[in-house]
């Protein structure tokens, strides 16, 4: 019987693991066609657009002379795409944009947040609850909903296609101070007691005792406040009208034009967009599984 029930629980972990490899091989599959795509041709594209190889890595590619200058030009050919993305559009002043809006917000947001989240948390005022649920609420609207005030009110402020317009509206995040709330509400009581005795100020006590404590979590609002951002393409778009002020996403859209899309250049240029959040998120992921054990969703 025990030789039984060990068998199931092994098959049982068999059967997850697969599971697991297939759901992750579905999620990977699209990034790896772009990255694929991203080295092939228009033509190519059209004619196998299924194809994971780009032709330029196929035996016999060119028909060269002799096999050193086959392998030149082969070599050059896989990287054209990504040469021809680069310069076809100022993707120079895109990424700049698109890096000075996301760290603006960054700032912002963790300011904000760490502000609100304490108040929510460790300050006792009537409503309190209240005003945290409504602020909670705020996570359901859509954006196209508050779209057009939205705009309204940034052109009579006169921040139509500046970096207020982009940075502004964006430096408080609802999720950023209910996750950070979640945390502070974890934290002791001792320690703000003791604070208190010491005779730290509230704001002391956010700054030195607080905040240290909550490395985990800021790194995770940094990196969702960053990718977030950094992937917003509807907002710019309606606020934005020239390529001096435009993000990474607004440039992406070049390559689709009324005549056909570039999906060869679009794939490039879309693996030169997602390569600073991959690296990102390589180097934050530890933190990220820290933030998510230690936050809870404790009352």
């Amino acid at each position: 019987m025990a030789g039984n029930a060990k068998l199931r629980r092994r098959l049982g972990r068999g059967g997850i693991h697969v599971l697991l490899i297939v759901a992750g091989l579905s999620m990977i599959m699209p990034f790896l066609w772009m990255v694929s795509t991203s080295f092939r041709s228009t033509l190519e594209i059209t004619k196998d657009p299924y194809r994971f190889s780009p032709e330029v890595l196929s035996p016999g590619f060119g028909a060269p002379d002799t096999p050193s200058a086959g392998e030149s030009r082969s070599v050059g050919r896989v990287f054209a795409n990504y040469v021809e993305a680069w310069q076809s559009a100022p993707f120079g002043r895109y990424f700049f944009n698109t890096v000075f809006v996301a760290l603006s917000c960054v700032v912002g947001v963790v300011i904000t947040s760490a502000l609100a989240a304490y108040a929510f948390a460790r300050f006792r005022f009537k409503g309190r609850d209240v005003i945290f649920m409504l602020f909670l609420s705020m996570m359901m609207v859509p954006e196209p909903v508050y779209l057009v005030p939205s705009f309204i009110i940034i052109a009579r402020l006169h921040w139509l296609d500046t970096y207020y317009a982009l940075i502004i509206p964006w430096i408080a995040k609802v999720f950023s101070i209910f996750l950070l709330r979640q945390h502070f509400k974890t934290i002791p009581q001792d320690l703000f007691d003791a604070a208190t005795i010491d005779g730290a100020s509230r704001f002391s006590i956010l700054w030195r005792i607080v905040m240290p404590l909550s490395k985990a979590i800021l790194v995770t609002i940094v990196l969702f406040t960053i990718i977030g951002s950094w992937n917003s393409f509807l907002w710019p778009l309606v606020m934005t009208h020239s390529p001096e002020m435009r993000p990474i996403q607004i440039g992406l859209a070049a390559f689709s034009q009324e005549e056909g899309t570039e999906y060869g250049l679009m794939m490039a240029a879309t693996c030169l967009s997602v390569l600073p959040l991959l690296v990102m998120y390589f180097f934050a992921q530890k933190q990220i599984i820290a933030s998510l054990a230690s936050s809870g969703l404790k009352e």
